[in-house]
């Protein structure tokens, strides 16, 4: 098994992306779900971004409100340094449990949706093949402004907070190009899928588990042999 980093822009479509690979049978471990998942009440991301932030970014039944947190933590940088020192630990425990148990099932290659891999770069070194959805500038404003109703100055504002699309896509090894018909990424997505899902580079980490295992299986049948009486 290997491991496909998926990265993209805000508004430029790597949801909808997502959504094919998982239409397609492929393994997907979704970032965003699980950083939901970790800052519930009860779990210790939570307890202490309320330490942290304070009460007001709760919501009447104890979630996050997690759009007054974004609004607060938008315009200052070191506060959202604060947030993902806190959230990205327990992002990557559950991100290992995920794959790990996509492997157990049998999956030749896992995709980890993860919004700042370029960004962070923590988790790039993991990753065999790395994927951007792409689109340029005008459409990623145009369906920003649309999707969250904000003005041109805001949707600027929030694109300009990111790592360039232009930036990502120097750095990846595919990019799927979002900037016209949605057939035509759906396409180039159902391509991509069957170039992956045909490699061979799942095989090395495969055979070393079973060697493993078989190495471990020889050990306990000496040991069995070496401890019980003879007949």
């Amino acid at each position: 098994m290997f491991l496909v980093g998926l990265t993209g822009g805000i508004a430029s479509g790597k949801s909808s992306v997502l959504q094919v690979f998982q239409q397609l049978g492929c393994a997907v471990v979704d970032v965003d779900i699980i950083a939901c998942h970790v800052v519930q009440p009860g779990y210790p991301a939570h307890q202490r971004i309320v330490e942290a932030f304070g009460t007001e970014v709760l919501l009447e039944n104890g979630n996050i409100n997690r759009k007054v947190l974004g609004d607060l933590i938008f315009k200052q940088p070191d506060r959202r340094q604060l947030l993902s020192a806190i959230t990205h630990p327990e992002i990557r425990k559950e991100m290992m449990k995920e794959t790990f148990k996509y492997f157990l099932q049998g999956h030749r290659y896992v995709i980890l949706d993860i919004p700042l891999l370029f960004e962070t770069r923590k988790l790039l070194r993991y990753m065999k093949h790395t994927i951007v959805v792409y689109c340029d500038r005008e459409t990623q404003l145009e369906r920003l402004m649309k999707r969250n109703g904000l003005s041109l100055e805001d949707a600027e504002a929030r694109i300009q907070a990111q790592l360039p699309l232009k930036d990502k896509v120097r750095m990846a090894n595919h990019v799927l190009d979002n900037s016209g018909e949605w057939a035509n990424t759906r396409r180039q997505a159902i391509l991509l899928h069957m170039q992956l899902e045909q490699s061979l580079e799942y095989l090395p980490l495969r055979l070393s588990v079973l060697v493993g295992l078989a190495g471990i299986a020889s050990l306990l049948y000496l040991l069995a042999r070496c401890l019980l009486p003879s007949p």
